[in-house]
């Protein structure tokens, strides 16, 4: 999944000269985690989040502007970003949102509960994916559970053989998205374990 999938737009920005009040007001009232600074060619030159506008506020700068208390340079990410990478980048840089920007130009944003969202479903709609194309290939008999953690799929229970092992593999790999498949037989595993 990419950053065009999960961003949201459009994107509400500040310009560096506006009033920190008014941007404070746009941070509180409609519970954004940052703010993009934008120039008048829509290109991100700073981020007001938060932090930034509490510090303003504490040492006395709440009645400046934006540019004040923005924090610079700004981690941005690309439409075509994995979310790998955007997780990283926020972890990274201690941020709670990401612009994304194409060409040099703001065309919207990812938080983290969008990613948290994505990686949630991602793992969620793999795993009903992969339940239904078992219950295919077994005639509606579920006899396999199916674990997906970051996009790999464990699947145990009881297979006839080692080819129907392999089927199971392969179909699984047919799905989009699907990274290792590991099929366990727990028929073959020693009750004692």
């Amino acid at each position: 999944m990419r950053a065009r999938d999960i961003l949201s737009r459009p994107v509400v920005t500040v310009r560096r000269d506006t009033a920190l009040t008014d941007a404070v007001a746009l941070l509180t009232g409609h519970g954004f985690a940052a703010l993009p600074v934008v120039d008048e060619r829509e290109r991100v030159v700073g981020i007001l989040s938060e932090s930034d506008a509490m510090a303003a506020i504490e040492s006395g700068r709440e009645a400046g502007i934006v540019e004040v208390a923005m924090s610079t340079p700004v981690s941005v990410v690309e439409p075509t970003t994995e979310v790998p990478e955007m997780v990283k980048v926020m972890l990274d840089h201690h941020r709670r949102s990401v612009p994304v920007v194409e060409a040099g130009v703001l065309v919207g944003i990812v938080a983290r509960r969008d990613l948290l969202r994505a990686l949630a479903r991602d793992e969620q709609a793999l795993e009903a994916r992969v339940y239904s194309l078992l219950e295919d290939y077994s005639g509606s008999h579920r006899q396999w559970d199916v674990e997906v953690v970051d996009s790999n799929v464990t699947i145990r229970g009881i297979c006839a053989d080692e080819a129907e092992q392999r089927v199971l593999a392969a179909i699984t790999r047919t799905i989009p998205g699907v990274g290792e498949v590991r099929v366990v037989d727990t028929a073959a595993i020693p009750s004692d374990q």
